[in-house]
Protein backbone atom coordinates (compact mmCIF):
# COMPACT_ATOMS: atom_id res chain seq x y z
CA UNK A 1 0.00 0.00 0.00
CA UNK A 2 2.91 2.06 0.24
CA UNK A 3 2.91 2.98 -2.94
CA UNK A 4 -0.24 4.29 -3.32
CA UNK A 5 -0.30 6.65 0.20
CA UNK A 6 0.22 9.44 -2.29
CA UNK A 7 -1.85 8.87 -4.69
CA UNK A 8 -4.79 8.11 -1.81
CA UNK A 9 -3.41 11.70 0.25
CA UNK A 10 -3.92 13.55 -3.03
CA UNK A 11 -8.10 12.88 -2.86
CA UNK A 12 -10.06 15.47 -1.52
CA UNK A 13 -13.44 13.83 -0.48
CA UNK A 14 -12.87 11.59 2.63
CA UNK A 15 -15.09 8.79 1.70
CA UNK A 16 -13.99 8.51 -1.94
CA UNK A 17 -10.59 8.18 -0.59
CA UNK A 18 -11.53 5.08 1.99
CA UNK A 19 -13.35 3.45 -0.83
CA UNK A 20 -10.55 3.95 -2.99
CA UNK A 21 -7.80 2.84 0.04
CA UNK A 22 -10.39 -0.46 0.89
CA UNK A 23 -10.02 -1.43 -2.76
CA UNK A 24 -6.47 -0.92 -2.92
CA UNK A 25 -5.59 -3.01 0.52
CA UNK A 26 -7.85 -6.06 -0.67
CA UNK A 27 -6.64 -5.96 -3.62
CA UNK A 28 -3.16 -5.87 -2.45
CA UNK A 29 -3.67 -8.73 0.00
CA UNK A 30 -5.57 -10.66 -1.74
CA UNK A 31 -3.21 -10.95 -4.44
CA UNK A 32 0.19 -10.30 -2.65
CA UNK A 33 1.91 -11.69 -6.27
CA UNK A 34 1.24 -8.43 -8.32
CA UNK A 35 2.75 -5.23 -8.26
CA UNK A 36 1.54 -2.28 -7.14
CA UNK A 37 2.20 1.07 -9.08
CA UNK A 38 1.38 4.32 -10.16
CA UNK A 39 1.46 5.03 -13.85
CA UNK A 40 -0.53 7.72 -16.01
CA UNK A 41 -1.53 9.25 -12.50
CA UNK A 42 -3.74 5.90 -11.78
CA UNK A 43 -2.85 3.34 -9.30
CA UNK A 44 -2.68 0.22 -11.10
CA UNK A 45 -1.63 -3.49 -10.47
CA UNK A 46 0.47 -5.81 -12.48
CA UNK A 47 2.38 -9.06 -13.04
CA UNK A 48 5.68 -9.60 -14.87
CA UNK A 49 5.86 -6.47 -15.74
CA UNK A 50 1.90 -6.65 -17.44
CA UNK A 51 -1.12 -4.57 -16.61
CA UNK A 52 -3.35 -6.86 -14.88
CA UNK A 53 -5.71 -3.62 -13.27
CA UNK A 54 -5.70 -0.19 -13.42
CA UNK A 55 -8.27 2.03 -10.65
CA UNK A 56 -9.29 5.59 -11.34
CA UNK A 57 -11.83 7.95 -9.55
CA UNK A 58 -14.21 10.37 -10.89
CA UNK A 59 -17.18 12.41 -8.83
CA UNK A 60 -19.78 10.17 -9.12
CA UNK A 61 -18.17 6.25 -9.68
CA UNK A 62 -14.29 4.44 -8.75
CA UNK A 63 -13.69 2.82 -11.87
CA UNK A 64 -11.90 -0.47 -12.37
CA UNK A 65 -10.19 -0.85 -15.76
CA UNK A 66 -9.78 -4.83 -16.89
CA UNK A 67 -8.64 -4.09 -20.35
CA UNK A 68 -11.44 -4.22 -23.31
CA UNK A 69 -11.15 -8.28 -22.91
CA UNK A 70 -11.82 -8.64 -19.41
CA UNK A 71 -14.87 -6.24 -20.07
CA UNK A 72 -15.96 -8.24 -22.84
CA UNK A 73 -15.67 -10.93 -20.76
CA UNK A 74 -16.97 -9.86 -17.51
CA UNK A 75 -19.83 -7.71 -19.04
CA UNK A 76 -22.59 -9.82 -17.76
CA UNK A 77 -21.59 -10.32 -14.23
CA UNK A 78 -20.81 -6.32 -14.33
CA UNK A 79 -24.36 -5.71 -15.30
CA UNK A 80 -25.78 -8.67 -12.82
CA UNK A 81 -23.88 -6.90 -10.22
CA UNK A 82 -25.75 -3.62 -10.91
CA UNK A 83 -22.70 -1.46 -12.65
CA UNK A 84 -22.30 0.27 -15.86
CA UNK A 85 -19.64 -0.06 -18.18
CA UNK A 86 -17.75 1.37 -21.36
CA UNK A 87 -15.36 -0.44 -23.36
CA UNK A 88 -12.63 0.26 -21.30
CA UNK A 89 -13.73 0.49 -17.80
CA UNK A 90 -16.44 -0.29 -15.00
CA UNK A 91 -17.81 2.03 -12.92
CA UNK A 92 -18.26 1.34 -9.36
CA UNK A 93 -20.98 4.18 -8.16
CA UNK A 94 -19.31 5.47 -4.71
CA UNK A 95 -22.66 4.78 -2.48
CA UNK A 96 -23.06 1.22 -3.48
CA UNK A 97 -20.99 -1.78 -2.37
CA UNK A 98 -17.93 -3.18 -4.00
CA UNK A 99 -18.73 -6.50 -5.53
CA UNK A 100 -14.89 -8.18 -4.43
CA UNK A 101 -15.98 -11.14 -5.87
CA UNK A 102 -16.64 -9.33 -9.58
CA UNK A 103 -13.26 -8.07 -8.90
CA UNK A 104 -11.56 -11.15 -7.83
CA UNK A 105 -12.99 -12.87 -11.22
CA UNK A 106 -11.50 -10.14 -13.64
CA UNK A 107 -8.36 -9.66 -11.97
CA UNK A 108 -7.84 -13.84 -11.59
CA UNK A 109 -9.03 -13.84 -15.59
CA UNK A 110 -6.10 -10.98 -16.84
CA UNK A 111 -3.68 -13.03 -14.49
CA UNK A 112 -4.40 -16.25 -16.30
CA UNK A 113 -4.84 -14.77 -20.02
CA UNK A 114 -1.64 -12.90 -19.52
CA UNK A 115 0.67 -15.43 -17.79
CA UNK A 116 2.62 -15.46 -20.76
CA UNK A 117 2.43 -11.97 -22.07
CA UNK A 118 5.36 -9.89 -22.29
CA UNK A 119 4.05 -6.37 -22.88
CA UNK A 120 2.46 -4.14 -21.05
CA UNK A 121 -0.97 -4.14 -22.64
CA UNK A 122 -2.47 -7.70 -24.54
CA UNK A 123 -1.24 -7.58 -28.07
CA UNK A 124 -2.51 -5.06 -30.32
CA UNK A 125 -3.08 -2.67 -27.33
CA UNK A 126 -4.87 -2.13 -24.27
CA UNK A 127 -8.26 -2.58 -26.31
CA UNK A 128 -7.77 -6.60 -26.01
Amino acid sequence: METFEVYLAKMEDPQQRARMAEVLAWATERFPELVPRIAWNQPMLTHHGTFIMGFSVSKKHLAVAPERAGIERFSADIHRAGYEHSLELVRLPWNRPVDYGLLERMITYNMLQKADCATFWRKGGHTG
